[in-house]
């Protein structure tokens, strides 16, 4: 792969090929990125409402074992 790029400018290098794979792969960049970061916020909504439900059980079990 060094052979390859041995000889050009560096422009070409660090600036050309990376935008050219931007421009090939975004699409599958953007959907990867989509998909992780709804997944990521369903994790977060899903604890949020675990929690909510675990610090209400509590609350309620807690005030009403006293009336047992």
């Amino acid at each position: 792969m060094r052979e390859i790029f041995t000889g050009l400018p560096w422009w070409v290098k660090w600036i050309a090929v990376p935008v050219i794979a931007l421009v090939v792969f975004g699409s599958l960049i953007a959907t990867v990125l989509s998909i992780v970061i709804g997944l990521l916020f369903k994790v977060l909504v899903f604890v949020a409402l675990v929690g909510g439900l675990i610090y209400i059980v509590r609350r309620f079990t807690s005030g009403s074992s006293s009336r047992w």
